[in-house]
């Protein structure tokens, strides 16, 4: 058995907005185990976000050690031994360890051992996820909202901070007087703000009923978020600020210092399958509140992260979806269904 890999470009199916820019394109890589193309994962990245990526050229390098030393040690260890190397090896390269880890999760469901076994996986329930209202001008939201209520969403997610903050306000503000407490709106700032507008920013929020804020401010300045955490008038979600934190103590002091009252995972970010359930381990015993998402994976990616997510049994809705931002996605064997996600012709 032969791991090897292959670069692939996917071009999104709009200009998607953040307040970190405007992305048209994004890079994957795909390893493969030769002769059986169920057999893959996915090395996803965001330059500028991902830690483990600084160049194609030194990102490759490391994905022909991985596929190297997997090739040499696959023969001589077995399958939990080797998901152990790896997670050590790879720790400061969790966009790798996750595709690593997904490569190897596909062998063992191949052999009848899905650890990531359940209702959802088998196809037979449903996984409530949020509707994901991407940046763009204030008409190109409006009309991606009525999109989402139409396909029966009823958790929305704006990305906000890059556009003239009281123009993102007096959207959501209509929204909210248009459908009522009922539909649950969460915003994902990516760092838009800081010390000087923040806490007017989250005031002016508060008087919406907003389910929570993802990353408020940019990531590293603990005081200052441990303060919002604690007074913020809606619930703060972690995100940029758990990027490189790979160490168990080290989460555990994050976790302890901060007090958040939610974490958001992507394991291409956050440490793989095996560093997020660390993640979500210590959230549950502090009473965090917590969900997955994703890196802008393709199909191949969101499968497992959906599998993961599935799971664990998740308890609120999941940011999580098909795959179908891209013009030039793999099929996928996840559908929408009323604003929730399917799982369809299950793999033996």
């Amino acid at each position: 058995m032969k791991l090897a890999f292959e670069k692939i470009v996917l071009r999104f199916s709009f200009p998607a907005g953040t307040s970190r820019g405007v992305l048209k394109e994004k890079s994957s890589w795909i390893l493969k185990v030769e002769n059986n193309p169920f057999l893959m994962g996915e090395c996803s990245v965001i330059p500028g976000l991902n830690m483990d990526y600084s160049s194609d050229a030194d990102y490759e390098n490391k994905i022909r050690w991985t596929c190297r030393t997997f090739n040499l040690l696959y023969p001589k260890l077995d399958l939990d031994q080797l998901i152990h190397f790896f997670c050590q090896e790879l720790i400061d390269f969790p966009s790798i360890l996750f595709g690593v880890e997904s490569v190897l999760y596909r062998i063992n469901q191949s052999r009848g051992k899905d650890v990531f076994d359940s209702a959802f996986a088998r196809g037979e329930s449903t996984m409530p996820i949020n509707g994901l209202i991407w940046m763009g001008t204030i008409d190109e939201m409006k009309s991606r909202v009525q999109d989402k209520i139409e396909d029966g969403f009823s958790v929305l997610k704006f990305k906000i901070g890059a556009l003239d903050f009281h123009k993102e306000y007096k959207l959501i503000s209509e929204i909210r007087s248009e459908f009522g407490d009922g539909l649950e709106i969460r915003v994902d700032a990516n760092g838009a703000f800081d010390s000087g507008n923040i806490e007017e920013t989250l005031r002016k929020l508060g008087a919406l009923n907003i389910h929570s804020i993802e990353q408020p401010i940019k990531p590293g300045n603990r005081n200052l978020m441990t303060e919002l955490c604690l007074s913020s008038p809606i619930p703060i979600a972690l995100d940029e600020e758990l990027i490189g934190v790979n160490i168990l103590k080290d989460k555990i002091q994050l976790m302890q210092t901060i007090k958040p009252q939610y974490i958001i995972l992507k394991p291409s970010l956050h440490g793989g399958i095996k560093g997020s359930l660390e993640w979500i381990s210590l959230a549950k015993k502090m009473n965090i509140g917590w969900w997955l998402t994703s890196a802008l994976e393709s199909a191949i990616g969101l499968e497992i992260i959906a599998r993961l997510a599935g799971s664990l049994d998740p308890k609120i809705p999941q940011g999580l979806g098909t795959g179908g931002l891209f013009q030039n996605n793999f099929d996928s064997p996840l559908v929408m269904l009323n604003g929730t996600l399917k799982y369809k012709n299950v793999k033996a």
